[in-house]
C-alpha cells in the first residue's frame, strides 16, 4: 500500500512536471503569436501611415523644404500646397493622422526606454500671431503627454546672458525617446540682434555656422530635427491682432511692442530669408508653411510628424530577461498565497 501512494506520488510529480513543461511551450507559443501579432500590428500601422500621406498631392517635405532661390515674400501664405482638400477635409485627415502619430510616438518613447538615443526636436517659429501656439496645442493633443517637451522661448533673462547663447537651449533638448516642441528657439539670438542692434554684426552672424554645428551635432546623435517657420501675411496677422483686442480673454496675449514689430516687417523678412538660406541644411533643413489657413499648417505638421517618425522604422523592443522565468517567478507567488 505504502509502495502503491509512493508510486501515485511519483506519477503525480511526473505529471506535473509534464503540465508545466506543456504549460510553458503553450505560453512560448502564445508569446511567439503575439509578438508576431504587435509585428503584424505595426506593418498594418505603418502601411496605413503610408497610405494617409498618398491623400496629399505632393510631399510636404519637398513641397515646402527650402531651397536656394525661394523668397519668403513672394510665398502665398493663403495656398495650401499639397492638399486636395478644404478646411472640413483637412480636419478630418488630422484626426486621422493622430492616431498614427500617437503610436509612432509611443514607439519612439519605448526605444528610448531602452537605450536607443533616437529622439525628435520639432522648432517652430513665424511672426507673431503666425500661429505657433495653436500647432502647439495641436501636437500635444495628437501624442501623449508622457514623451513629450515643451518650451518657449522668450528674450534671455539675465541668468541666460551669463552664457552663451546656446546654454538655454541646450537644457530644454529632448532626452532620448522623447520629442520637444521649440516655440521659438536659438533663431531668436540670430535675427533679434540684427533687427535691434543688440550685438555687433560680427557677433550674430557669427552664430550662423555655430547654429549649423549644433544642429549637426543633434543629428549625428541621433536627433530628428524639423524646422518649421509658419509663414503668415502682414494683412493676416492685422486681422488676428484685431480679434485680440476684441477679446477681453486674450488682451494679454498683446502687446504694443507687436506693433512695433509690424513697422520692420520689411527687416523681419530679410533676416529670415538669410536664416533660411544660411542654416537650411540636408539634415536640418527649415520648412516654409503657408499659414493664413490655420488648418492647413497643422496638417502640414502633421504630417511633418508622422513622416518622420515613421522614417526612423522603429521596431518594438525585444524582451531583455527570460520571459518563462518571469512568469514562473508570477506564478509561484500565486501558489504560495
Amino acid at each position: 500500500m505504502t509502495k502503491h501512494r509512493e508510486n501515485r506520488s511519483v506519477d503525480r510529480e511526473h505529471t506535473d512536471h509534464l503540465l508545466q513543461e506543456i504549460d510553458e511551450q503553450e505560453h512560448a507559443r502564445a508569446t511567439g503569436n503575439l509578438h508576431h501579432q504587435a509585428q503584424v500590428q505595426l506593418h498594418s500601422m505603418v502601411k496605413r501611415s503610408k497610405e494617409l500621406s498618398s491623400i496629399w498631392k505632393g510631399d510636404p517635405e519637398e513641397l515646402l523644404r527650402f531651397r536656394r532661390g525661394m523668397r519668403l515674400t513672394e510665398i502665398d501664405t493663403s495656398s495650401t500646397p499639397g492638399f486636395p482638400g478644404n478646411k472640413a477635409d483637412g480636419r478630418r485627415f488630422i484626426d486621422l493622422s493622430s492616431e498614427d502619430l500617437m503610436s509612432l510616438q509611443h514607439l519612439l518613447y519605448a526605444n528610448g526606454a531602452v537605450g536607443s538615443k533616437r529622439r525628435l526636436l520639432l522648432i517652430l517659429q513665424g511672426m507673431d500671431a503666425s500661429g505657433k501656439g495653436g500647432i502647439v496645442k495641436h501636437v500635444f493633443s495628437q501624442v501623449n503627454p508622457m514623451g513629450i517637451h515643451y518650451h518657449g522661448f522668450g528674450a534671455p533673462t539675465a541668468l541666460e546672458l551669463q552664457h552663451d547663447f546656446l546654454w538655454r537651449v541646450r537644457r530644454e533638448l529632448p532626452k532620448a525617446g522623447w520629442m520637444a516642441v521649440f516655440d521659438r528657439s536659438q533663431y531668436e539670438d540670430i535675427v533679434m540682434p540684427r533687427i535691434f542692434g543688440t550685438y555687433p554684426e560680427s557677433v550674430w552672424r557669427g552664430r550662423y555656422q555655430t547654429v549649423r554645428d549644433f544642429e549637426q551635432h543633434l543629428v549625428d546623435d541621433g536627433c530628428e530635427v524639423i524646422k518649421v517657420f509658419l509663414a503668415t501675411s502682414k494683412e493676416a496677422q492685422r486681422k488676428r491682432f484685431l480679434k485680440r483686442l476684441d477679446d477681453p480673454t486674450k488682451h494679454w496675449k498683446f502687446a504694443e511692442s507687436d506693433l512695433d514689430a509690424r513697422d520692420r516687417w520689411p527687416e523681419y523678412m530679410d533676416a529670415w530669408q538669410e536664416v533660411f538660406e544660411e542654416t537650411s541644411t540636408p539634415d536640418a533643413p527649415w520648412y516654409v508653411v503657408p499659414a493664413d489657413r490655420r488648418w492647413y499648417s497643422r496638417a502640414v505638421v502633421s504630417e511633418l510628424l508622422r513622416s518622420r517618425l515613421q522614417g526612423m522604422q522603429l521596431q518594438w523592443p525585444k524582451a531583455s530577461f527570460d520571459l518563462n522565468e518571469a512568469r514562473r517567478r508570477l506564478k509561484a507567488e500565486s501558489s504560495e498565497a
